[in-house]
């Protein structure tokens, strides 16, 4: 699931019965709300991509995100947000992240597509594991220290996740964190490090650079234009190590 090799469709950008995406539906204007019941019902009601493991194979679905926070509530007997809560907010001390449950919460910066704000507030409460969680650049930094550097789980388990398959060009999926690492033709100078970590289609990212101890976190809260974030990712990366 966390590898993406599990050959489920996205039940969130891959079309449904209808010809059209939930991501579609949504970009045009069409806030609704889903359970996890329901989610389970489209990805049936679709083809899947390979079998799971298949070589070389990754197809990046939201599906399994929801199926493995489903996981998450039937070990721990508690709801996603209490686990998140419990494992990961409280005892990194991060006083901006919650899981989004109420859609009358204004609290958020809204998300834009091109230049129209996008108003997606029952969406938001459907997400959950897929992208359901608030935060703010600070609090993200927090967490992907703490991530890369032992304090959620031990260090050594780092390298069992970097299992690479192709996924998004220049991305690769390893085991729940991609990798970034731009073709020679893009950076012929070598200069710009590769980050391991991950991305949001909301425009967020948290990337650490392993070469140059470089963290990486924020969002530009775009969703039409998914490079944006990278570019100014790499930007700030050029900026941070040209003063060093």
């Amino acid at each position: 699931m966390l590898a993406h090799t599990s050959g489920l469709p996205d039940y969130f950008q891959d079309k449904g019965k209808s010809g059209k995406s939930l991501e579609e539906e949504l970009m045009h204007g069409n806030d609704q709300s889903w359970t996890f019941e329901q989610i389970i019902g489209r990805i049936k009601s679709m083809k899947p991509l390979f079998a799971p493991g298949s070589k070389n194979k990754a197809h990046y679905s939201d599906a399994n995100f929801q199926i493995l926070g489903n996981i998450i509530e039937r070990i721990t007997g508690e709801t996603y947000k209490e686990a998140c809560n419990g494992m990961i907010i409280k005892p990194l001390s991060l006083p901006n992240t919650y899981l989004y449950t109420d859609f009358t919460d204004k609290n958020p910066k809204p998300l834009f597509f091109k230049s129209n704000e996008l108003v997606i507030p029952k969406a938001m409460t459907s997400f959950g594991p897929d992208g359901g969680i608030v935060s703010t650049s600070s609090d993200m930094l927090v967490f992907i220290e703490a991530f890369f550097t032992g304090k959620l789980f031990p260090q050594s388990i780092i390298a069992e996740l970097q299992r690479w398959n192709r996924i998004f060009f220049p991305m690769q999926s390893g085991v729940g964190i991609h990798l970034f690492k731009l073709p020679w033709f893009f950076n012929p100078t070598g200069t710009i490090p590769y980050f391991i970590g991950h991305s949001g289609l909301s425009g967020a990212l948290a990337f650490y650079s392993p070469e140059k101890n470089l963290f990486v976190a924020g969002t530009v809260n775009q969703v039409a234009h998914p490079d944006l974030s990278f570019r100014t990712m790499v930007k700030l990366a050029q900026i941070v190590l040209k003063k060093n």
